[in-house]
């Protein structure tokens, strides 16, 4: 099986262990837009072991906390879809009410157009999701 989370890290690597990573994803309507991935093939969330789930889980948890704390998002939306990529991953994705798709979810029909003005700002935001992260997954996975 060919995957792409096998394959490739999935983004700009903000933190990971021997378990999974933490990417700040390559989505540029959407800075902040970060995925949890397990790092070793696994398709179904279901078949990982309950202490594993609890991992990624305290992790997207943790993620989310750095995202609002970064970005200010008036809404957090976590997804873990997997229809096209059949790896277990989380997506945490920072909304903003003036956001390309609010309030709909970022796959729907575009919504509006944002200002590449408003973009480089989050963009800029999102540079401080690093350490963020950092500090969020120590608090949460110890």
């Amino acid at each position: 099986m060919d995957c792409v989370f096998c394959r490739e890290e999935g983004g700009d690597v903000l933190w990971q262990d021997d378990t999974l990573r933490v990417v700040l994803a390559d989505e540029p309507d959407y800075p902040g837009f970060c995925r949890v991935i397990w790092n070793t093939h696994v398709a179904e969330f279901s078949d990982l072991a309950v202490n594993d789930r609890d991992r990624v889980m305290k992790a997207v948890y943790a993620v989310e906390r750095a995202i609002r704390r970064v970005m200010q998002p008036v809404k957090v939306n976590l997804a873990s879809l997997g229809n096209q990529v059949p790896h277990v991953h989380w997506h945490v994705i920072p909304r903003f009410s003036n956001d390309a798709h609010f309030p709909l979810p970022i796959w729907a029909p575009r919504q509006r157009t944002v200002s590449e003005a408003m973009l480089s700002s989050r963009r800029a935001q999102a540079t401080l999701l690093r350490e963020a992260v950092r500090q969020e997954i120590e608090q949460a996975l110890g």
